[in-house]
């Protein structure tokens, strides 16, 4: 789980209008699931306003009085009200993780250590203030350059982001891709993603459409002109295909 924005500002307009409008949050998360196995929500990430002291109350399943509509899932809480006001105490730039206690002994080790819980005491939050991207970057490198060891890498096909309509398309039209004016990620569980025949966000760029396609909508394959013979546009198909041997 994460913030919903980053404090750089030294980035291409197309960049930064990807961390805006959600794409940036959706990939990322998109690579927590993979390498993790949680499962993302059906309706993907809902930025929830959160403060610091109410995540694990929302961050919690539905059934328990949360906003989650289930157990081992991903969401990204936003620090700003619908309305644009700034939560106090909100997690901008930090990170975090809810754990649920499995036992009334580590229910009680929650309390007994000062962890922040939701209302029942079972559920408790593990977070950082902060995230120190440009420098823990290069420690990453490092240790895959020199030790041959990974940050992280993937157990599964269980999340995808594709490409949802930011407003309505015309055929003929050409997207233009990650934090462009056609097209925005969207995090969805992967099995949905590919027997909906979903365009995944990457190869959303400088592709025309054959079809209409209305705002909030996701494009398809059969929506966009494609050369099946492209080498990336093979590896993709491909790997959809063997999705469900994953």
């Amino acid at each position: 789980m994460d913030s919903d924005a980053d404090g750089h500002h030294d980035l291409n307009p197309q960049m930064f209008n990807s961390f805006l409008d959600g794409t940036k949050s959706a990939i990322e998360m998109a690579a927590v699931s993979n390498a993790t196995g949680l499962i993302p929500q059906t309706e993907g990430l809902r930025f929830p306003p959160c403060k610091i002291e109410d995540l694990p109350n929302v961050c919690r399943p539905s059934a328990d009085g949360g906003q989650l509509t289930h157990k081992g899932t991903v969401e990204v809480v936003s620090c700003m009200e619908r309305d644009g006001k700034l939560i106090d105490h909100h997690l901008r730039w930090g990170v975090f993780i809810i754990i649920e206690a499995p036992s009334d002994y580590v229910k009680n080790c929650f309390t007994e250590y000062g962890l922040l819980t939701d209302t029942s005491g079972r559920y408790a939050v593990m977070y950082r203030p902060y995230h120190l991207v440009g420098l823990e970057l290069s420690v990453s490198i490092l240790r895959a350059g020199l030790d041959g060891e990974a940050t992280g890498g993937p157990v599964g096909f269980n999340a995808d982001v594709i490409a949802t309509a930011k407003k309505n398309l015309a055929a003929d039209e050409v997207l233009d891709g990650e934090g462009g004016y056609c097209v925005y990620g969207t995090l969805n569980p992967a099995d949905i993603a590919v027997k909906q025949s979903l365009l995944p966000i990457g190869l959303a760029n400088r592709v025309k459409l054959i079809n209409d396609v209305a705002a909030g909508q996701g494009v398809k394959w059969s929506d966009i002109d494609y050369d099946e013979a492209d080498p990336v546009i093979r590896f993709r198909r491909e790997m959809e295909q063997n999705s469900a041997t994953i």
